[in-house]
């Protein structure tokens, strides 16, 4: 913690206080953030609390390049960084693997296609674009939020690895494009989608399967002990579909709701 912060946290030792019993989730990822042994950052004008050290490293970096409005306009929570992450990101430089994906264009400025992992909407398709076009050297950058594609042109005199690096610290990964690497991430995210349609689905029949007796019941014809039982298990059923399929817009609607 900085000597602004300090400052900051001894004058209003309330609002520290109250803010910490509000935020139990990630600032940056929207996880739990129980145990995370008090790590706390004064940003936005309040304090914050992270999960984990990368969470707070990418948002400090992110509000230092002054893309706070990143933030106010994502719709899904940012992926949690992996700090366990050691590529070795100078084997970019290297001429003869920049051969297989970088081309040379004629008036001399490099170009090549990246697949960026963990864009969730359009706010990280910005915030990418803002933070690449912040780099000396780099000429254009276009994200394509549907392919998760970045097509990135650059001064040759500009290291690869340093848009690589700058891409990693604000909480993504990019990767030479490569169509069945990114085909793969799509099933997998697909995949993902499918299950939770599923789930919905087959939750919904099965509550309406024990619903409908107790709309269509008669006086007699079923015991208060039945219909009981059919409620609690309508209720049980919606479990699974409330927390597992609904899931991404109820983030979604309670990181909002925190940021307000």
């Amino acid at each position: 913690m900085n000597e602004k912060e300090q400052l900051l946290s001894a004058a209003l030792p309330e609002v520290a206080e109250r803010d910490a019993e509000l935020d139990s989730v990630c600032f940056h990822c929207g996880l739990p953030a129980e145990g995370a042994g008090g790590r706390r950052a004064f940003v936005g004008g309040q304090w914050r609390t992270f999960c984990c050290p990368g969470c707070e490293a990418v948002a400090l970096a992110i509000l230092d390049q002054g893309l706070d409005d990143y933030y106010r306009l994502r719709t899904a929570p940012a992926e949690r960084p992996d700090e366990a992450d050691g590529e070795l990101l100078s084997v970019y430089d290297d001429p003869t693997f920049q051969s297989t994906f970088v081309r040379r264009n004629e008036d001399g400025s490099c170009e090549a296609s990246l697949l960026l992992e963990g864009v969730r909407c359009a706010a990280c398709v910005w915030l990418v674009e803002e933070t690449l076009k912040r780099i000396d050297g780099v000429q254009a950058v276009d994200v394509n939020y549907v392919t998760r594609r970045a097509q990135v042109r650059w001064n040759p005199d500009t290291p690869l690895s340093r848009v690589l690096q700058r891409i990693r610290a604000i909480g993504y990964r990019a990767h030479p494009y490569q169509p069945d690497r990114a085909e793969l991430l799509r099933k997998a995210e697909h995949r993902q989608w499918l299950w939770r349609l599923f789930v919905a689905g087959f939750g919904m029949m099965q509550v309406m399967m024990y619903a409908i007796p107790v709309y269509v019941a008669t006086d007699g014809t079923m015991t208060q002990d039945i219909e009981q039982m059919m409620r609690w298990a309508s209720m049980l059923l919606t479990i699974p579909v409330v927390g597992y399929s609904a899931q991404p817009f109820f983030r979604g609607a309670w990181r909002e709701w925190r940021l307000r």
